[in-house]
């Protein structure tokens, strides 16, 4: 089994859901089925079909959270002595050098990642290139568009 890296909050998330989906839809899924169920014929009733079918998605969740949390690293950037350096977890801010635009950017695990909330995946281009690297180290991405330098104009870990 391989290990997942997780932030402390990106565990959490992945506790919650699969909470919601043991106490409240796989629930609600098994008493549609009871419902379907109690139509009568269910060789021609959609209801049950898909309530079937929702069922092995919320049952297929459940065993992949479960699997991802049992290999789970969480790691905690606060306490990870890293001298400045770029690890899993830290919060970068970046300035674009071509462009001069600066963006924050947390490396978070893979099913964190939220480009919108400025969360990347430990997996992206950009997050793998700033690994390992220190304030004031510019950073090359191939990006779809082409190339992009970014310097690293500070590192925190929170």
């Amino acid at each position: 089994m391989s290990t997942v890296p997780l932030t402390k909050r990106g565990a959490a998330l992945l506790r919650d859901e699969l909470q919601r989906l043991k106490s409240v839809e796989r629930p609600a899924v098994v008493n549609s089925i009871a419902e379907a169920r109690a139509q009568g014929d269910l060789s021609e009733n959609a209801e049950y079909d898909a309530a079937k079918e929702k069922q092995g998605f919320i049952e297929g969740r459940i065993a992949e959270i479960e699997s991802k949390l049992a290999g789970a690293q969480v790691i905690d950037p606060t306490a990870v002595e890293a001298d400045g350096r770029v690890i899993f977890g830290a919060t970068v801010e970046l300035e674009e050098t071509a462009t001069g635009d600066i963006v924050t950017y947390q490396i978070v695990g893979d099913d964190e990642a939220d480009i919108d909330h400025g969360l990347i995946s430990i997996s992206s281009p950009i997050a793998r290139a700033l690994i390992g690297k220190s304030e004031g180290d510019v950073a090359s991405v191939q990006a779809p568009s082409g190339a992009r330098a970014y310097e690293i104009i500070a590192v925190k870990y929170v």
